[in-house]
């Protein structure tokens, strides 16, 4: 909600907090089929987009979370050629799979067409990769695409959705995870994003038993810091249909490009679970 002092604030009621960005000016705002997005321009992270009424991607912050979905992923598995992004409408994780020069193709699949044509303008730089050849953006349900899809016939699958509620509320659950699982190849790797672990501890620990029950042999957590999403700490979930064990060290060392956030010491540092996670794991 914005306030008049022009304060958008995101209140966390379930854990009495909330997160207050100060805005220049509200850019746009529409209601979806789906949901509803707003963009703001605020005082120091730059453009804002809120999707019913949740911070979901700025300027500032941004890095973070496409770097940590994607490179920790890209890098444990032995070979990957072929990637989905399931969500992902701003295009950022897109963005960021596509500076690996072995990824020969990547599907982004969102529901909502407005997120990317949105972000386009307002977010430019996250779609600057729109257009390479290697893409193919698809605006379908992520759920059904993963149904139709024939089997070991991907490499990796990111999930970047929303939270699990409204239209991401069936990226969740174990009927998705079983189908992820088929369409995977035999290193096939799953990874989506998990929330935050210190609200939503509980959430983590059943999506490893869900992903468990559905057949994933190796689960794993990582964790980063995610200023604009709730407690400024987040997490992503990886489900393996092989070992998880495999970083390739060297070769993320020496890659080809740039990053703000991702290294090699990070990837190692962020699969190190706090105690309390661990209990809750067990």
């Amino acid at each position: 909600m914005l306030n008049d002092n022009k304060w958008f604030t995101e209140v966390y009621p379930k854990h009495g907090s909330a997160l207050s960005i100060e805005v220049k000016a509200k850019l746009h705002e529409e209601q979806t089929p789906f949901q509803k997005i707003e963009i703001y321009d605020t005082e120091w992270f730059g453009k804002l987009m809120v999707i019913d009424g949740c911070t979901m991607v700025t300027d500032r912050d941004n890095f973070l979370y496409h770097e940590m979905m994607t490179h920790p992923v890209l890098y444990t598995h032995p070979n990957p050629k072929t990637v989905w992004v399931i969500g992902g409408g701003d295009c950022g994780s897109l963005k960021e799979v596509l500076k690996h020069p072995n990824v020969e193709s990547v599907v982004q699949i969102e529901i909502d067409e407005r997120v990317t044509r949105l972000a386009e303008l307002y977010f430019p730089e996250l779609c600057a990769s729109n257009h390479d050849a290697r893409a193919q953006l698809l605006f379908i349900d992520g759920i059904q695409w993963v149904k139709d899809a024939a089997e070991n016939s991907v490499d990796i699958i990111i999930v970047d959705s929303t939270d699990p509620v409204g239209p991401a509320e069936g990226l969740f659950n174990q009927a998705f995870y079983r189908e992820c699982l088929r369409c995977l190849r035999p290193d096939g790797i799953l990874v989506q994003q998990s929330e935050s672990p210190l609200f939503h501890t509980d959430l983590i620990a059943s999506m490893h038993q869900t992903m468990r029950a559905a057949g994933f042999p190796s689960i794993c957590s990582l964790f980063f810091p995610q200023f604009i999403y709730p407690s400024g700490w987040w997490s992503a979930t990886m489900a393996g249909k092989g070992d998880l064990n495999g970083f390739r060290e060297e070769a993320a060392q020496a890659r080809p490009f740039a990053t703000q956030y991702y290294n090699v010491e990070i990837h190692r540092a962020a699969f190190v679970a706090p105690e309390f996670i661990r209990k809750a794991l067990t």
